[in-house]
């Protein structure tokens, strides 16, 4: 068999690492041919690719970002700038003039939505779930995801220290467009006192309130973990919007920080290189016994598949009663929407 890789949306640690999973069991398991697809799905439209074979999978497990380059191109949507009239069209005849028996697609929500797609259109398509959001429907994890909470942990750990010597709010915001892992877990890792998240609707004076006591405790100083996307008026930036609302309502000395991009560079911990050669390797296994059209997926730590037709379409969200909430209101963290 010849199968091809591609990796699209944004970057991630571990695509890498997933990348060697697939390649390294197709070849030295199954005997298949490997080759890579440039630069997400415009590879597939431009016939940009590359042969993987096993050597070049060698020295990539640590490495982030992604080998083959990555796009955030829709073939199902128009895009402004768009050459193609009917991407997926061409899709379909590029895939059959390579010669292709099978299609891993790597990526986040609009990835697994698109491979979706194309196997409506008859391409044999398996997905490999990664974003550092977290937001992929039908996965306990995905990979990308422990990295970037490390990173946004390690952040808070430092923003402690100065918080303390300064005695000042320190508000720090993490990526997650609609999603508030990253919030909620670094948060409670990194010991954040108050963390806002976007699927629970906070109230500025809960905020402010939650600050003020911790002052007049005798606390010298507060750790706010918001998620990026967090409702705030006229599209203002979330911890812009919460640093300026708790200055104005307690007067305490109050900074920013946006960690941004760092979230999402970098090599990947050992917890998604396992996760992510896990997932690859599996996705090989789908491609032998020809089971097309599924996402790989973690659930209750045993690797499986779930059909793409489920995925496309839905967002994991954080849920209110989330037990990681739960435990964290327990011990005194404010979510914006009632505090003990």
């Amino acid at each position: 068999m010849k199968i091809g890789i591609v990796s699209a949306g944004g970057d991630c640690p571990g695509i890498n690492a997933a990348i060697r999973g697939v390649g390294k069991t197709a070849i030295v398991e199954y005997g298949m041919e490997v080759i890579g697809i440039s630069n997400g799905f415009d590879g597939l439209i431009d016939m940009n690719t590359q042969a993987l074979p096993e050597s070049k999978l060698s020295g990539i497990l640590t490495l982030g970002g992604t080998i083959l380059g990555t796009s955030r191109m829709k073939p199902f949507k128009h895009q402004e700038g768009d050459t193609v009239d009917d991407k997926p069209q061409v899709i379909k005849e590029n895939y059959h003039n390579l010669g292709l028996d099978a299609l891993v697609c790597i990526g986040g929500n609009g990835t697994q939505r698109t491979a979706n797609l194309l196997a409506r259109e008859g391409l044999n398509v398996v997905g490999l779930p990664k974003t550092i959001d977290n937001d992929v429907w039908g996965t306990d994890v995905t990979f990308g995801f422990d990295s970037a909470v490390h990173i946004a942990t390690d952040a808070i750990d430092r923003l402690h220290t100065t918080a303390n010597s300064h005695k000042r709010v320190m508000v720090i915001e993490v990526m997650g467009h609609n999603a508030g892992w990253i919030a909620l877990h670094s948060g409670v890792a990194g010991g954040g006192d108050i963390i806002l998240l976007p699927e629970i609707k906070f109230d500025m004076k809960v905020v402010a309130n939650a600050v003020m006591s911790r002052a007049e405790k005798g606390k010298p100083y507060s750790i706010v973990v918001v998620g990026e996307g967090i409702k705030t008026p006229k599209k203002k930036g979330a911890a812009e919007y919460i640093g300026k609302q708790i200055l104005e309502r307690t007067g305490l000395e109050t900074r920013e920080t946006i960690l941004g991009y760092t979230q999402r560079g970098g090599t990947p911990t050992a917890g998604d290189r396992i996760l992510a050669t896990r997932l690859g390797a599996y996705a090989a296994e789908l491609i032998h016994s020809k089971q097309f059209g599924n996402m790989v997926c973690l659930t209750d730590n045993k690797i499986s598949s779930i059909p793409l037709e489920e995925v496309g379409g839905k967002t994991k969200l954080v849920e209110k009663d989330n037990p990681l909430v739960e435990e964290a209101r327990n011990m005194g963290v404010c979510f914006g929407d009632k505090c003990k």
